[in-house]
């Protein structure tokens, strides 16, 4: 499979191409479509994806890693 995954700044990850997303139990959840947002904010009625709460509050997150990558073997608290 083949995709990108693109933070959008102060937004939700757009995630194109060829890809599965399954619930955490690894159950498959239907995209629809080969483009889709996933939310970042927490507050979208319509998770996993993003519904543009995020706007009416604001929500703050960059386009960059503000953290070094986790080292092999070390915690990840993410």
């Amino acid at each position: 499979m083949t995709s990108t995954i693109t933070p959008y700044e102060d937004g939700p990850l757009i995630v194109r191409g060829d890809f599965e997303l399954r619930t955490p139990e690894g159950e498959p959840i239907d995209a629809a479509r080969g483009t889709i947002a996933l939310c970042r904010c927490g507050r979208s009625a319509d998770k996993p994806f993003c519904d543009g709460t995020h706007k009416t509050f604001h929500f703050k997150a960059g386009t960059g890693r503000e953290h070094p990558s986790p080292r092999p073997g070390g915690s990840d608290d993410a």
